[in-house]
């Protein structure tokens, strides 16, 4: 990262890829330290700026369909999970008759549920990629190459 130095303050400017296409808000700095569009030499209008083809992507049926599918997953599986350990908690404050039971040996059934709490978020970490494997990655590869291949011509 290099500092320039501002009217005010100095200001860090990162050095990266990601900075060729400026978030609103950011660039140059006019007089009263206002954030000014920056300005590319030379480049005319006629191919559609980078942040017109994100925005683009983002408004598209693809786009969504590959956020619904992730919503719709992630939010099932969090309330599940989240449910089956408040379960645990309640049970384990309300009820220490029932989790002192044993279960086998010195094994009792406050051990196995906690054990199972482990084992569920092994098995929820299966599931995820399993279903990013199965029901996104494919889409999202192909809308991203799609994006890919639209900002090659773009306007910085």
């Amino acid at each position: 990262m290099e500092k320039e130095a501002g009217p005010v303050t100095a200001e860090a400017r990162p050095d990266g890829p990601w900075d060729e296409v400026p978030a609103p808000g950011r660039g140059e700095r006019d007089g009263a330290g206002v954030g000014v569009a920056p300005r590319t030499a030379g480049a005319e209008r006629t191919a559609p700026r980078a942040a017109e083809i994100y925005r683009d992507v983002h408004d598209s049926p693809a786009f969504r369909e590959v956020r619904r599918r992730y919503r719709r997953f992630v939010f099932r599986a969090t309330i599940a999970f989240l449910l089956w350990y408040l379960a645990y908690v309640v049970a384990a404050t309300t009820a220490p008759g029932l989790m002192a039971r044993p279960v086998a040996g010195a094994v009792n059934v406050a051990m196995a549920a906690g054990l199972g709490q482990f084992l569920t978020t092994f098995l929820l970490t299966w599931a995820y990629a399993r279903h990013a494997r199965l029901r996104r990655d494919r889409a999202a590869l192909e809308l991203r190459w799609d994006t890919q291949e639209m900002t090659r011509g773009a306007v910085r």
